[in-house]
């Protein structure tokens, strides 16, 4: 799904990927009109990483994951109306 890529690409190009234990994401949709999108991203560092922000790079993941569920969607919308 374009919003777990997203994520994980903004994720990894924050925090380089020898550093990290265990990264998931998922993302679930729902409905048609309007659509729910649900994201989570949970990152757990190595013991032997710094802390360098996990928090807040996981919580820029999930805004990255929306807006580029955002504009697939916009983009699908204006290729329907051709």
């Amino acid at each position: 799904m374009i919003a777990e890529e997203a994520a994980r690409k903004y994720v990894l190009s924050k925090l380089a990927s020898k550093e990290i234990e265990t990264l998931n994401i998922s993302a679930e949709v729902e409905g048609a009109k309007p659509v729910d999108l649900t994201v989570d991203v949970g990152v757990v560092l190595l013991p032997s990483a710094e802390n360098c922000g996990v928090k807040k790079v996981a919580s820029e993941a999930v805004k990255t994951a929306f807006e580029s569920a955002r504009s697939y969607l916009r983009e699908l919308k204006c290729n329907s109306q051709k």
